[in-house]
């Protein structure tokens, strides 16, 4: 699936919604959210470094966007309590969540099982799956409350959940379609919540140059040029797309 032909959203697709975006201090989901911004919507930028998200929170008013909210978290040491927490000032704040894009993920090292380090794993799994799983499970009493709403999860290459070295990162992606798929399946006959799941593709992020040091950068398409996608796939122009995972590039 991918955008519908010479696709043009309205500039105010996202009016009066409030969406949650994760990692949204640099890479994909800086652009997503400003592009949210851009289109109508309060942004509540969540990551764990304080001065990205400033720089995010300054560039979305210097636009002339609606003033976003900033509540940073470190995934890796949230507890149960902090995600409760960030619900419960959004609704505090605003009365309300439309959208939640589960979008901040950690690498962890590229090395064969018998040596990947346990604490790495511990913190891998945490912020990939764990965090993302325990982060919806708080918001969607709020976003069960919204006529139309919309949980994005982004993924990763198909080859990078399933060979060798990966680790960590690989499983954690592959059980974070598992969870896409199983929410969206509890979800799909009783509530107005779509869920689905975007492949960036190769994105020329921080990640990605972890992932691949030895890469020409400069052939990878900027997070600008996916973030498209993102906003399409959260605002109600993608009704009827549900348990999806969708590609954001063409395979070669």
């Amino acid at each position: 699936m991918s955008l519908p032909n010479n696709y043009q959203p309205a500039t105010s697709l996202l009016k009066d919604r409030v969406i949650l975006v994760t990692g949204a201090g640099d890479g994909i989901g800086k652009a997503t959210a400003k592009l949210y911004a851009q289109h109508g919507a309060t942004v509540v930028l969540t990551g764990r470094t304080s001065h990205k998200l400033e720089a995010v929170y300054d560039e979305i008013v210097a636009n002339g966007d609606n003033e976003p909210a900033i509540f940073p978290l470190d995934l890796s040491t949230a507890k149960h309590e902090d995600f409760l927490g960030l619900a419960g000032g959004i609704n505090q704040e605003f009365g309300r969540l439309d959208g939640l894009l589960n979008n901040a993920a950690e690498l962890g090292t590229l090395t064969p099982i018998d040596h990947y380090p346990y604490d790495l794993l511990q913190r891998v799994l945490t912020v990939n799956l764990e965090a993302p799983f325990v982060l919806t499970q708080a918001c969607l009493p709020l976003l069960r409350q919204a006529t139309d709403a919309a949980i994005l999860f982004s993924s990763t290459e198909p080859y990078e959940k399933s060979s060798a070295y990966w680790g960590a990162y690989g499983i954690s992606k592959q059980g974070l379609d598992a969870f896409m798929l199983i929410l969206a399946d509890e979800l799909e006959n009783n509530t107005h919540i779509r869920v689905n799941s975007i492949n960036p593709g190769p994105v020329r992020t921080r990640l990605r140059n972890l992932a691949y040091p030895a890469e020409d950068m400069s052939n990878l398409v900027m997070p600008d040029d996916v973030a498209l996608h993102y906003l399409y796939m959260m605002s109600p122009d993608s009704q009827g797309l549900h348990g999806q995972i969708i590609e954001a590039q063409t395979r070669k």
